[in-house]
């Protein structure tokens, strides 16, 4: 069995505007430096770092071919084996990533977002032992907080006793995660992420619990959470 790691990297990022603490060119977030070092870096030393994971897949905009061919030499990611082309979504970036490896119908695919550096060892070797028995298993987290439905004032609330925050990694055997990716281009169906498609094609999905610090880079606090995290590893 082998273990292919997909690293989607398309987005854009560009609403973000980087804090003055953190002064960078404007880039995708993935591509923004902290102390000294892309955050999608962060994210592929721990695939790197990981000796159950065979191969490193990163899907991407072609303009930052060039950046991550950098990376990939700055830091020795040999397990990187291939960069392609991003798509219009998610969805599709990931799909053209899956397209271009040849696995066998059990080997294990898994993905993870660009944006999320401080993935764990222990949470990524417990997810890939979930996926290895059951074939699929996706990382999230217990909802803590009260949660509420409304624009400007609440409309209702809603019991989350049994509601997760969806993370990454997403884990599943190929043969799984490509039937499920090749429905929903049939159906001309986009979902939120990898774990929608594979349920929605009628496959269970275990869930395999997350933690906090592997939350995903999204506004500008988010940037200043990670910046003081790795400040003060």
């Amino acid at each position: 069995m082998k273990i292919f790691a997909i690293i989607p990297s398309g987005g854009s990022g560009l609403r973000m505007n980087n804090p003055p603490c953190l002064p960078d060119r404007q880039v995708p977030k993935q591509y923004i430096r902290i102390n000294g070092k892309e955050i999608i870096a962060y994210t592929l030393e721990v695939f790197q770092k990981c000796d159950l994971i065979d191969e490193i897949i990163i899907s991407a905009c072609k303009d930052y071919f060039d950046l991550l061919h950098t990376i990939k030499n700055n830091y020795s990611f040999s397990k990187i084996s291939k960069i392609v082309e991003g798509g219009e979504e998610r969805q599709h970036s990931v799909f053209n990533a899956l397209k271009s490896i040849k696995a066998m119908d059990n080997d294990l695919i898994v993905v993870h977002d660009a944006v999320r550096p401080l993935l764990s060892q222990e949470i990524l070797l417990k997810s890939i032992d979930a996926a290895k028995i059951s074939g699929s298993a996706v990382v999230a987290i217990k909802a803590k907080d009260t949660l509420i439905k409304g624009t400007d004032s609440v409309v209702s609330y809603i019991d989350r006793q049994d509601v997760y925050y969806v993370q990454t990694p997403q884990i599943f055997h190929f043969r799984i995660l490509m039937d499920a990716f090749i429905k929903a281009e049939k159906e001309e169906f986009i979902g939120t992420d990898e774990s929608m498609l594979v349920q929605r094609a009628g496959n269970k999905v275990n869930i395999v619990s997350g933690s906090s610090f592997n939350f995903k880079i999204t506004t500008e606090e988010d940037l200043l959470i990670l910046d003081n995290i790795i400040q003060n590893r």
